[in-house]
C-alpha cells in the first residue's frame, strides 16, 4: 500500500504530543519525554520553521516526520505511531518518506540522528541505505545522550 503525506495538522500534532506513548526504553522518544522538543511540535508558530508531515495509511494517521534543510543536506526525524513499532512495517515506512523527500527536494545527502541504543531503527536505516557516520553526544530529554549519525548520499 501507498502511504500518503500531508502537512502536519495541529490536531494531529496534538494526538502524536499528547497520545502517542512507547514502551520500555524507546519512551525515550515520547514528545513528553524532552519539553523543549514539545513545545516546539505543538506550537504552530515554532513548527513551521521546519517541514513537518503527517503519515496517513488509507487515510489513518500512522506516523510523522520533518525535513530540515541544512545546507545542500536534508536532516530527517520521524515517528512511527507506538503500536505499529516492531511489526515489520519500518523499511516500508522509511522508503517511502525518502522516496517524499526526493521528489519534492534538492539534496546531496539525507541525515539521520539516532539513539544509540535503538538497534532496531538502525538496522531499519541501514537497510534503507543509510551507512554510519560516527556518533555524537547531543542534548535530548534534559540529558546528554550517545546518537548515532548516520547518512546517505543523494
Amino acid at each position: 500500500m501507498v502511504l500518503t503525506f500531508k502537512q502536519l495538522t495541529q490536531p494531529h500534532a496534538l494526538e502524536i504530543a499528547d497520545h502517542w506513548k512507547y514502551d520500555g526504553a524507546y519512551s525515550f522518544y515520547d514528545m513528553t519525554a524532552d519539553p523543549e522538543d514539545y513545545r516546539e511540535f505543538v506550537d504552530e508558530a515554532l513548527r513551521n520553521h521546519n517541514d513537518y508531515y503527517e503519515v496517513l495509511d488509507d487515510g489513518e494517521l500512522i506516523g510523522f516526520f520533518c525535513a530540515v534543510r541544512e545546507n545542500t543536506a536534508i536532516e530527517i526525524g520521524l515517528g512511527m505511531r507506538p503500536d505499529l513499532c516492531g511489526r515489520g512495517g519500518g523499511k516500508r515506512f522509511v522508503t517511502q518518506i525518502i522516496a517524499f523527500i526526493e521528489g519534492r527536494y534538492k539534496f546531496d545527502q539525507l541525515v539521520m540522528y539516532v539513539a544509540s541504543f535503538n538497534q532496531r531503527a538502525i538496522r531499519v536505516y541501514r537497510s534503507c541505505g543509510f551507512m554510519d557516520a560516527g556518533t555524537v553526544m547531543r542534548r535530548s530529554n534534559d540529558g546528554v545522550y550517545e546518537f548515532l549519525k548516520m547518512v546517505k548520499k543523494a
